[in-house]
């Protein structure tokens, strides 16, 4: 037998096959649809449970590799206040690169709120306004007196 009358008779394209075989093609009950089972609740979690939950962070560095510490605080989806008056003017520029850096690798955002203190969010959270020209203001204004 070649390849071909085998093929033909396995798809029925020959048509020496049987009656037989159609027969019991037409026997079989056709299938009957199961009843639905109702879908069972999945897990939600609402949103403003979320938001109770988030927290913000405050952190004084006294040395460089503290600032992974803070980029853990980011990942974790948390808000952090980072005071860097108790560290020197060298060191809190390089955590302030390294975590500009992270801020930005996670899409979140970075605002300096006073003389050396700044506001690291991850990307759950949105800042609105802009401390900083409040506190140039105020500036201004002690000069003043």
């Amino acid at each position: 037998m070649t390849i071909k009358s085998k093929l033909k008779t396995f798809f029925f394209l020959d048509e020496d096959y049987d009656d037989n075989t159609q027969d019991e093609f037409e026997k079989v009950e056709p299938i009957k649809p199961q009843k639905q089972q109702p879908l069972k609740p999945q897990n939600v979690v609402s949103l403003q449970s979320i938001q109770k939950a988030s927290k913000v962070i405050l952190v004084e560095p006294r040395v460089y590799a503290e600032a992974q510490d803070i980029t853990d605080h980011l990942k974790n989806r948390r808000a952090v206040v980072v005071n860097l008056q108790r560290i020197g003017h060298e060191e809190g520029r390089q955590i302030v690169d390294f975590l500009s850096g992270a801020v930005y690798a996670l899409g979140g955002d970075i605002q300096k709120i006073g003389s050396s203190i700044f506001l690291c969010t991850p990307d759950n959270v949105e800042i609105s306004g802009n401390i900083s020209e409040l506190v140039k203001e105020q500036e201004y204004l002690d000069t003043r007196w």
